[in-house]
């Protein structure tokens, strides 16, 4: 198996960078699906799946969503992990964990080793209890083609509450990343990218090309594009030039593209999967016009 970076810049380069999340918020799954239950959560994650197959290269289900239905809801996530990979899609599954010794550990064996009962490429970790809390992840990631993807300016307005702060003379957001530089090394495959993703917020692009300056080689996942307010110009402002495109990772998309305007009053599930498929789809090409162009995004 190629390593994560690989696969998913070859597959950026195909389709175009967005992602689809799937955040099945509480109250918004359609009754078409069986509403908010845990059958509903699992049979709506499987139409979004459908939906972007072949539209994207990437999906990234939203853990805690799943989480608050308990072991039905989990149950529920491994049949979405599980229909992604089927469909030739990888998947980021969105956990954020991140914790200490023998925990981190049975952690990364759940979402990247090879029987992981959530079947992921790659998972979201939170770095702030320390560099030894990722080493489980990055051996997983290691021994099996897999992708760590690490919080470093998150989309969020309380970011700033402490990734923001001076530490020494630099935010604390980019100390974190100096000290990833070897992590970011150790896992860069084939083409040159590491499976060391950062999450870098579209509502910070200022920050995102500071991210890129401390980390060349690192893919970005780029939450809050859509429904939190981001831009597509935004979104990209951490990508690099590769001749005539940029590229440098994927741009999350969820709300704008699972829950489009119309998709909750449709009649059918074919009306519901026309009006995804189409917001996917301009969603995709909004993206793929921007990182296309000549435009001054990386000034």
């Amino acid at each position: 198996m190629s390593d994560f970076a690989t696969r998913l810049i070859a597959g950026a380069r195909r389709l175009g960078p967005l992602c689809v999340g799937i955040d099945p918020h509480p109250g918004k799954i359609p009754d078409l699906f069986g509403g908010d239950t845990p059958d509903g959560l699992a049979a709506w994650g499987e139409a979004v799946v459908a939906a972007a197959a072949d539209r994207v290269t990437v999906v990234k289900p939203q853990v805690g969503l799943f989480e608050r239905h308990g072991p039905d809801g989990m149950r529920a996530l491994q049949r979405v992990c599980k229909a992604s990979k089927e469909a030739g899609l990888l998947v980021i599954t969105d956990a954020k964990r991140g914790d200490i010794g023998s925990t981190a550990k049975g952690y990364a064996l759940a979402y990247l080793s090879p029987t992981a009962p959530f079947p992921s490429d790659a998972v979201t970790v939170n770095p702030y209890m320390g560099l030894d809390t990722l080493e489980p992840f990055l051996e997983q990631a290691e021994a099996n083609g897999k992708g760590v993807v690490v919080l470093a300016r998150t989309s969020n307005p309380g970011s700033s509450d402490f990734q923001a702060r001076d530490l020494e003379g630099a935010p604390l957001y980019a100390r974190v990343v100096e000290a990833l530089a070897p992590a970011i090394e150790r896992l860069k495959g084939a083409e040159g990218w590491s499976s060391l993703m950062l999450v870098a917020g579209a509502t910070g692009p200022d920050e995102a090309r500071h991210l890129r300056q401390l980390a060349e080689n690192a893919l970005f996942l780029v939450p809050g594009y859509g429904a939190q307010g981001g831009g597509a110009a935004d979104a990209l402002a951490g990508f690099k030039r590769a001749g005539n495109r940029l590229e440098g990772g994927v741009v999350n998309a969820s709300r704008s593209v699972t829950f489009p305007d119309g998709a909750d009053s449709a009649a059918t599930r074919t009306e519901w999967t026309a009006i995804v498929e189409a917001a996917i789809d301009e969603a995709q090409a909004d993206l793929s016009k921007h990182a296309g162009s000549t435009s001054a995004i990386l000034a």
